[in-house]
């Protein structure tokens, strides 16, 4: 009876357990949700309100206001697409086959460029330096690859289980 006992106790234990995972899991995901409907709600403000769009304006040169706005959009793309990843709605195989397509167009290439001194303010080891690492290195093999196949150019990450 002990021994039964002893091993109840400790599947209540386990179950107890996961279930705090999953509610740390669920809370997590919420406060990311949270944040990103934040952040896309200031976005937006901005791509309207000039007087907004200054506040962020931290590029290295002048940009004229309509080139602002493109650059607030593209980096809700990118934003946006870091977020299903995070939420776990995208693996970072199908993240970077987002990312193929964002390299395909001049103006967020021309956004990346602009804020690469963003990106090197993050910690080498966070994951967000590594996500723009893995941009980086699309865009650079992209730029160096002498085929009109884009969608071939840059090896997908492996997944890890």
């Amino acid at each position: 009876m002990k021994g039964w006992l002893s091993a109840a106790r400790g599947r209540l234990a386990s179950a107890a357990g996961m279930a705090m995972e999953v509610g740390t899991r669920h809370r997590r995901r919420a406060a990311l949700t949270e944040q990103h409907r934040l952040h896309f709600d200031l976005l937006c403000k901005a791509m309207v309100d000039p007087t907004l769009a200054a506040v962020l304006n931290t590029y290295e040169v002048d940009i004229a206001p309509e080139k602002q706005r493109q650059y607030l959009f593209a980096n809700a793309l990118y934003i946006n697409a870091l977020y299903f990843h995070r939420i776990g709605a995208l693996t970072r195989r199908e993240l970077h086959g987002h990312f193929r397509i964002m390299c395909q167009n001049r103006i967020f290439r021309e956004y990346w460029a602009a804020t690469q001194h963003h990106r090197e303010s993050l910690p080498d080891s966070s994951e967000e330096a590594e996500l723009g690492q893995m941009m980086d290195d699309l865009m650079q093999e992209q730029a160096d690859s002498d085929t009109d196949e884009w969608w071939v150019v840059g090896a997908p990450p492996e997944e890890s289980l």
